[in-house]
């Protein structure tokens, strides 16, 4: 009866995990370039169940990983010279003021007054030769990469993955951050497309609903707790009534 009290209890915590993340996705459906975050849950495989339980078996906790999708959001256009979303893999780099480096798919970029193509927070895009520097002219990019200002090539922007992207660390708004010693890898096929902006790739609807299961299931296991806390206590009131 423990182990079942045990299993019942454990057996909330994912849905409480599933609940917070969906929250945040939904926070995050308009935030260009988010990509949802979802868990992996593990369980006793048919053949363990099979075998008499161990005690390592029931407290193992249920929460595996959380994971982020990586799958692409659509494109909306925004019309904008400066907005940028990258058709294929790979992630716009950017170089923070400390030197350290930075990856995302959103692109939404403006010019700062030193002439350099920014990402909100003052994050200069990197090109090619390094920060890339349009002035004041005006900029159009073609589907390669390169970007003109007034007609002239200034720089070329080639989207950078890594080997694992599941390394990566979220670390908000659409921004990842490079594990130390993480080599960047250029992505060979890829399009840019100037004036459109890469959306969430948050499915509103199926978060609700998935939100909805997992409430289901918590009150399930929540009933389930109360119940066999029920039977313990009225065990333990017969059997101290004996005494």
């Amino acid at each position: 009866m423990i182990k079942g009290l045990y299993t019942s209890a454990s057996g909330m915590a994912p849905h409480l995990k599933k609940q917070e993340l969906s929250a945040n996705n939904i926070a995050n459906a308009g935030t260009p370039g988010f990509k949802r975050d979802m868990i992996f849950t593990q369980e006793l495989s048919r053949a363990e169940r099979k075998l008499q339980p161990r005690r390592s078996d029931w407290e193992r906790p249920m929460i595996e990983e959380v994971y982020t999708d990586f799958t692409a959001g659509f494109f909306d256009k925004t019309g904008n010279a400066l907005d940028m979303a990258i058709e294929g893999d790979g992630f716009f780099t950017l170089e923070a003021e400390d030197g350290s480096v930075l990856l995302t798919r959103s692109g939404s970029f403006m010019v700062d007054a030193d002439g350099f193509v920014t990402f909100p927070g003052g994050l200069r895009l990197i090109g090619e030769g390094g920060p890339v520097e349009v002035g004041s002219g005006m900029v159009t990019i073609g589907q390669s990469g390169e970007i003109n200002s007034d007609g002239v090539i200034v720089a070329r922007i080639v989207p950078s993955t890594v080997s694992d992207i599941d390394q990566l660390q979220k670390i908000g708004n659409s921004l990842y951050a490079v594990p130390e010693g993480t080599e960047l890898i250029a992505v060979e096929r890829f399009n840019i497309r100037q004036g459109y902006i890469e959306t969430s790739n948050v499915d509103i609807v199926r978060e609700m609903i998935d939100m909805m299961i997992s409430f289901r299931a918590y009150e399930a296991n929540s009933r389930a707790v109360q119940a066999q806390d029920q039977s313990l206590d009225n065990l333990f009131s017969r059997v101290g009534g004996k005494g």
